[in-house]
């Protein structure tokens, strides 16, 4: 094994560097029932980390 096979990451670790990036999360769920569609829910999600460089969307909390 080399040392980039063997190296841990901790969970902590990787959150931080997904947050620095961001993260999209996209996904569909439809129930059904006799191949009728009753409920469908669309999910469109980003999370990101906010600061001074890169502004929360809601503007300034007081």
């Amino acid at each position: 094994m080399t040392v980039v096979e063997r190296r841990e990451i901790a969970l902590v670790d990787l959150l931080d560097r997904l947050l620095a990036g961001g993260v999209v999360i996209t996904g569909d769920i439809t129930l059904r029932i006799a191949d009728v569609d009753l409920v469908r829910i669309d999910l469109n999600a980003l999370i990101s980390s906010v600061n001074e460089q890169v502004p929360a969307p809601w503007g300034k909390l007081t």
